[in-house]
């Protein structure tokens, strides 16, 4: 190679962004040895053509990336090397979670504050809740509230509550004790989620608040924290408490629904309700709508909404029955089910994709 293409180590240092003597260890590993070697003087020199590869080298070491995966980055095409990155940035991420969680429990424990027993609900009927509930929130810059459950217990029963603004869902739970006392939080999400596994497990989870979380206490398993989120929660009260009267109810087939909105073209769907049917289209005006038979009363009524929030609120909703509360084509529709009212969802629609 001629000299002219060959750098000594300081130069390439400079270039690739390393250190003289991590280029040392990188040659030494077989990651990057240098091009050539002086015989007499033992000089490394490097090509131009070594800085690409030691830039990246760089790069992947300030990810935190153990010296075989970079080996595996370095050696792999386009298409492999992206998984692998992305095999370890997921594994960064759950690390630094269960660090946190593991930060929350002991400074809940260095407070050494008896905590408040709140009620007793059973475990998979609050994991099963909590799933459903969950789908409703959402992770927004400024907004931290959006991706936490709220969690409010009174002496007659348990609610969980999540909101994306686009969608707010809401489930009453029958505690199996009677509850202790009254209490609200909003959970985190995130935390609440990992956490499902061992609820599910137990028969009986116990609630017990915290200075700035809950333990769910569970028989026979690890115990659960999760931290509370101080920002306040939407005032979904509020807003259940200014809705509309009903002007248009339809009861529809919750399988025959879903099927109709997968079957859909594009990101937005209509619902036509009239004449004891509830009719299913998209912006696509060649495809045709699905017809569904439904039980409809009120006044006729077509209304638009992103699938994004009409398919999640009609799966989750409990029975093979869904019931649609229509209250006009720009105000939130409730959707629970035909015979069980202690799940409820409120979507809202958007603007016709369709022109007058």
């Amino acid at each position: 190679m001629p000299n002219d293409e060959l750098m000594p180590i300081g130069a390439f240092a400079q270039r690739s962004g390393l250190t003289s003597s991590a280029l040392r260890f990188y040659a030494d590993s077989g990651l990057l040895p240098p091009a050539e070697v002086d015989p007499v003087s033992g000089y490394r020199y490097y090509s131009t053509a070594q800085v690409a590869r030691g830039t990246t080298l760089r790069q992947l070491r300030e990810l935190a990336m153990p010296l075989a995966a970079v080996e595996a980055v370095l050696g792999s095409g386009a298409d492999e090397a992206s998984r692998l990155l992305d095999e370890h940035v997921a594994k960064v991420v759950g690390d630094a979670a269960a660090v946190q969680q593991k930060a929350a429990v002991i400074k809940s424990a260095l407070g050494n504050a008896p905590g408040l027993p709140i009620t007793a609900v059973k475990g998979p009927v609050l994991a099963a809740a909590v799933e459903q509930v969950l789908t409703a929130t959402a992770h927004e810059r400024g907004m931290p509230a959006l991706a936490g459950l709220r969690i409010e217990a009174n002496y007659e029963a348990v609610t969980l509550t999540a909101t994306d603004r686009y969608r707010l869902s809401t489930r009453t739970l029958a505690p199996a004790e009677a509850p202790r006392q009254t209490w609200a939080g909003t959970v985190n999400g995130g935390e609440l989620r990992a956490a499902l596994a061992e609820i599910r497990r137990s028969p009986l989870v116990r609630l017990e608040a915290v200075s700035n979380g809950i333990w769910f206490r569970v028989a026979d398993h690890e115990d659960q924290y999760c931290r509370l989120l101080p920002e306040e929660f939407p005032d979904y009260r509020l807003m259940l408490a200014s809705l509309g009267e009903v002007t248009s109810r339809a009861t529809v087939s919750k399988d025959l629904l879903l099927r109709a909105l997968e079957e859909q073209p594009g990101g937005r769907v209509a619902l036509h309700v009239a004449d004891d049917a509830v009719n299913v289209a998209s912006a696509d005006v060649e495809h045709p709508g699905i017809p569904l038979p439904a039980t409809a009363t009120g006044q006729p009524l077509q209304i638009w909404f992103e699938l994004t929030t009409l398919y999640p609120a009609v799966s989750t909703a409990i029975g093979p029955d869904v019931l649609l509360d229509l209250r006009g084509h720009d105000q939130p529709v409730t959707i629970r089910s035909a015979d069980r009212g202690d799940l409820t969802t409120l979507a809202m629609p958007i603007k016709s994709d369709r022109s007058a």
